[in-house]
């Protein structure tokens, strides 16, 4: 059995229905059957490259609310992913991931793609280090596995692994996919949204028994689209 999971590093319900899926494939009775590949979405293809934009002033313009309730959706956010374990913050700097995708194109390479990707999520989520920063990126890879060598190579080179980013997005696409986290189960079955864990073993299970297409609905969980990021309401 296949999952693919489309994602991309600047969403945070990715970063929280990472970590719910994982809880979900641990507790799914044939978890050792599964391969997972993590594909490209870009949520703003047409973002500047990281800059010194605080992600609360993004967020401020993006959805017109003044910095405090900014702050306050970040806080909302920041709640679900501490029920995941998962640290947030909220001073992490907004800009552009086609890079941080290519290179995770190159971990899939290397077999080391999910290490990577988690990571990623961490050094942005947890840490706000700057993923735009080419020394900062370079260490991050090479602690989750890379070769500094071929990481260098593929900074070094815009069109390296361009065309597997492009690829994922327009699979995305056909698939109907229009926001992420999104997955996909042997391109039969489809989940939607950062779901609480037992969706998505539950979504393994019926999967693994059945073989007809079906995608199941959002609903009530949170994804990132064209028009932003979901918050939880209180």
């Amino acid at each position: 059995m296949r999952v693919e999971i489309w994602s991309d590093i600047a969403c945070p319900w990715c970063y929280i229905g990472k970590a719910r899926f994982a809880s979900g494939l641990a507790a799914f009775a044939h978890r050792d059957d599964v391969e997972v590949v993590h594909r490209s979405f870009e949520l703003d293809p047409n973002a500047p490259a990281p800059t010194d934009i605080p992600v609360l002033d993004m967020l401020a313009r993006k959805y017109r609310v003044t910095r405090t309730e900014a702050e306050a959706m970040e806080a909302r956010v920041a709640e679900a992913a501490s029920g995941e374990g998962l640290d947030y913050r909220s001073d992490r700097i907004h800009g552009n991931t086609f890079d941080l995708h290519r290179l995770l194109h190159l971990a899939k390479d290397h077999g080391v793609q999910d290490a990577l990707l988690s990571a990623l999520y961490d050094a942005n989520f947890a840490q706000a280090r700057p993923l735009g920063d080419p020394a900062e990126l370079t260490r991050i890879s090479v602690a989750a596995g890379l070769p500094a060598d071929e990481v260098a190579r593929v900074l070094a080179d815009p069109d390296a692994y361009a065309e597997a980013v492009r690829a994922d997005e327009r699979a995305a696409a056909e698939l109907g996919a229009t926001g992420v986290p999104f997955f996909v189960i042997d391109r039969r079955y489809g989940v939607s949204g950062a779901q609480p864990a037992e969706v998505f073993r539950q979504a393994l299970e019926r999967a693994h028994a059945d073989g007809a297409v079906r995608i199941l609905p959002a609903g009530d969980a949170e994804v990132c689209g064209d028009e932003g990021c979901a918050v939880p309401e209180r």
